[in-house]
């Protein structure tokens, strides 16, 4: 509460110099102004921060400070328009476009959905975008850091929710308390996992095929064939697979969140005007196989299918642009073909393939505030 005050009160005296500095830059280098956005998103988390701390004070007050399940379903439910708003409010700073494909795929639950970390800005997609969606409420696994926020701190002690220690030295605690939080899951309760354990960087990646290649030799040509997400790690992830055998498991990837790993990757101004795409695999409990070394083939097995798709989306994109920049430096008129050019002419018009995984939904900014301010 204090810092939003703070903001708010020396929010001219900071806007001034921050239009100072956006200004100058895009003077020098045409540089997006990026100190004006990161000041407006710094004050509209704080003030989500503060509603959401008044909305849990609303919630321990009707409870009568007791748990129960009304208690966490207006958790989930102030869970999800929280996050819900932090996105809401960096796609309309930033002109993210979203474009969501399977999102029918990823409820009803209960399911055990494995999402890709990518960056600081994928952990508010699940509730932001599944849970919206599905009225699904999510048991998270998270490392213990997080609890420096208030809001998840208390939020996340009146749901069930794991906070994890990296490295920590008591593995197999930390796996038993994994069993318990797939007990008593319903069709309205999701668990969610970073299989990776840590957001994915070409660093990270080498090292991690070096220390499977050493430690576990097995799995090293699996691992190898990866180039766009770390090889999941084992432990937890096979551990909730063998624990939630009722739940059906989603695969959640995205492209287009890549390299923002900290506010400093923000700054540079790539996330303006990105286009972020999110692809959804669900598949049924029955095919989750019970050995231990059929499970974790068939885990780096469907992580490959996410791997795999994430190089085509991106081997995609740079032909779009070569093919937009290609088109800069034809002629006025005429289009390039081979080596020729060719009168222009209009393009054949296209449809989607029918079917609801195939469906692609486009997201606006606009409407995920409208949405949010109805709920």
């Amino acid at each position: 509460m204090v810092a939003f005050i703070l903001i708010t009160l020396l929010s001219p005296v900071l806007l001034i110099g921050a239009v100072a500095v956006d200004g100058t830059l895009w003077l020098r280098r045409r540089k997006p102004w990026m100190a004006v956005r990161l000041l407006a998103m710094l004050w509209w988390f704080l003030l989500g921060e503060l509603l959401a701390l008044l909305g849990l004070l609303g919630i321990w007050v009707l409870s009568w400070g007791r748990d129960g399940a009304a208690r966490r379903r207006r958790v989930y439910r102030l869970k999800r328009r929280w996050l819900g708003s932090h996105l809401a409010g960096i796609r309309a700073l930033f002109g993210l476009r979203l474009e969501v494909e399977g999102l029918e795929l990823a409820g009803p639950g209960p399911v055990l959905v494995m999402i890709r970390h990518a960056s600081i800005i994928d952990n508010a997609l699940p509730d932001a975008i599944v849970g919206r969606a599905h009225g699904l409420g999510f048991r998270f696994i998270i490392k213990r850091e997080l609890q420096m926020l208030p809001t998840i701190d208390i939020g996340g002690r009146w749901v069930p929710t794991l906070f994890v220690r990296r490295a920590s030295g008591d593995a197999p605690a930390e796996l038993e308390k994994m069993h318990a939080l797939t007990v008593g899951m319903s069709p309205h309760d999701g668990l969610l996992i970073y299989p990776e354990g840590t957001r994915m960087t070409p660093e990270k990646l080498a090292r991690a095929k070096e220390i499977i290649a050493e430690r576990q030799p097995q799995l090293a040509p699996r691992a190898a064939r990866l180039r766009n997400v770390l090889p999941p790690r084992l432990g937890g992830t096979v551990k909730l697979l063998e624990s939630a055998r009722n739940c059906d498991v989603v695969i959640f990837g995205h492209v287009g969140l890549d390299g923002f790993e900290y506010i400093s990757d923000i700054w540079s101004g790539g996330l303006v005007g990105a286009t972020v795409r999110l692809r959804f695999w669900r598949f049924a409990a029955a095919e989750v196989p019970n050995d231990r070394d059929e499970l974790v083939a068939w885990l780096y097995d469907r992580w490959q299918v996410l791997d795999d798709w994430i190089g085509e989306v991106r081997a995609g994109d740079q032909a779009t642009i070569g093919a937009k920049d290609e088109a800069r430096q034809a002629p006025v008129g005429s289009v390039r073909t081979g080596h020729a050019l060719a009168p222009a002419s209009p393009p054949p018009l296209r449809s989607r393939p029918a079917g609801a995984s195939a469906r692609i939904v486009q997201m606006h900014a606009e409407t995920d505030v409208h949405e949010h301010r109805r709920t």
